[in-house]
């Protein structure tokens, strides 16, 4: 299957040594890669999975753990769904282990990754840490436990997507994160206001999309809706640079942007931004993009018909706008799109520092069974539990798009480039969008700074792991 296709090709994107204060696939929200922003309408659904999730009685998974434990939790999830997955799935854990206390702490997002590798100099921090997998594991791994001694391989086998955060990509059962969900980098419309102005579905490609925002600027409705929407308050370039790129390469032409076959010059990169800024030069996306904080309320709001997210907020939307909110996948190809982004996602860690591991790892080991996938089905996420469900519509229909569409799998674009690349091309595309610098210049930037970096950062093989 894809997914499995693409572990083998980016076997050679994993970097050993790579230091970035920032987060990508965090933001959200797959989503969020990425952080949520929800708000409490997603309480409701999380608060039944807690009353809702079948029990399990407590002899079925008896503690290892002598004597009382209290463990320590960070994350910087905020306030969406993910963030409210947690106190239920804590709660489940201690009824089932009354000796071990999980302390849930909520890190301001912005300094998040900067508080982890402090508390880790001065091994003060927390036992388990909230951590996006790909390329973000490989950086913080130095204070990470390798999850394969600590959790059974029976239950590793248990969640999707553990290759993710493994060295090589290419290990699922030697993870240093086990994830939480699967994640969609995606598109959703306003079913009533595509209605409104005479269309019956969201539009497949570039044409398309310009012929039907057109229709929006005329009726005085925002066509696509971008704002602030990463970990430290920026406009977040990645969710469609992620379909830009998946819009006109293949998986293994993608492979060219990080070993330099396809040049960030190449006239497949700049027609892709090129259209991107038309649709912003055009007054079809939000002139205030870079910094607009309400972006999501915007689109709940009916004011704007569609938006590029990660589907953590998936649960807000649809608990707002019910069936008139759709997914879709981002348009930009002069085709129909043969790929959809979908990834791991993020998920818990253990820190080498940790004076309570074993009691650590069961909370993880609790985090495979079919009781946790359920508390996080209906807390409106996609479970990585192997066989449990979405409950989301809107979710169910993300995951349709691969199981019943067939659409080809593609990784979080910013997830498997060195983040120290993606972070100060960031802001390149950012200036891309709205004309602050040409797409001959900026496409120009990427490409020194792709070249800037050292070279066992760049091509097929890092750190001695060679693409098949």
């Amino acid at each position: 299957m894809a997914r499995t296709r693409w572990a083998r090709l980016l076997v050679g994107v994993v970097s050993l040594g790579v230091v970035a204060a920032g987060c990508t696939s965090a933001v959200t929200s797959s989503t969020a890669p990425a952080a949520a922003t929800g708000g409490a309408s997603a309480s409701a659904g999380t608060a039944a999975a807690a009353s809702s999730a079948p029990s399990v009685a407590a002899s079925s998974n008896p503690s290892t753990t002598a004597g009382k434990v209290t463990l320590t939790l960070w994350q910087n999830l905020g306030q969406g769904n993910q963030a409210q997955v947690v106190p239920p799935l804590i709660a489940a854990f201690e009824k089932l282990h009354p000796n071990i206390t999980i302390d849930n702490v909520q890190q301001p997002r912005a300094n998040y990754f900067a508080l982890l590798q402090a508390a880790a100099v001065s091994k003060t921090g927390p036992d388990i840490v909230n951590m996006w997998t790909g390329l973000f594991t490989m950086q913080y791994r130095s204070f990470l436990e390798n999850l394969q001694p600590l959790v059974p391989a029976s239950d590793l086998a248990n969640v999707t997507g553990t290759e993710w955060s493994s060295v090589g990509f290419n290990s699922p059962a030697s993870p240093y994160v086990l994830p939480l969900q699967e994640q969609f980098y995606i598109g959703f419309y306003n079913k009533k206001l595509f209605q409104q102005v005479g269309l019956s579905s969201p539009p497949t490609t570039w044409s398309q999309l310009f012929s039907d925002c057109a229709k929006f600027k005329a009726a005085n409705i925002t066509c696509m809706e971008q704002g602030t929407q990463n970990l430290s308050g920026e406009f977040y370039p990645w969710y469609d640079m992620s379909y830009m790129m998946a819009g006109v390469l293949s998986p293994s032409q993608w492979e060219g942007l990080y070993n330099g076959s396809v040049s960030w010059t190449s006239s497949t990169v700049q027609s892709q931004l090129t259209e991107w800024h038309q649709l912003y030069s055009d007054g079809y996306v939000n002139k205030d993009a870079l910094s607009a904080t309400n972006v999501m309320n915007a689109f709940l709001k009916g004011q704007a018909a569609m938006i590029v997210k990660i589907n953590n907020d998936a649960g807000p939307f649809y608990s707002t706008l019910g069936s008139n909110v759709g997914v879709f996948v981002p348009p930009y190809s002069s085709t129909p799109a043969k790929g959809v982004v979908e990834f791991a996602g993020n998920g818990f860690a253990i820190t080498t520092y940790s004076q309570h591991k074993a009691a650590a790892a069961e909370f993880l080991q609790f985090m495979t069974t079919p009781q946790a996938g359920q508390i996080i089905a209906q807390g409106g996420l996609i479970p990585a539990v192997k066989g449990i469900a979405a409950t989301n519509p809107l979710a169910k229909d993300m995951v349709g798009l691969v199981n019943q569409q067939g659409l080809t799998v593609y990784p979080m674009l910013d997830n498997v480039l060195p983040p120290t690349f993606v972070n100060s091309a960031g802001t390149v595309l950012d200036s891309i969008l709205v004309g602050g610098v040409s797409v001959q210049a900026g496409t120009a930037t990427l490409e020194q700074t792709f070249k800037q970096l050292p070279a066992s950062e760049r091509g097929s093989s890092w750190a001695g792991y060679q693409v098949p």
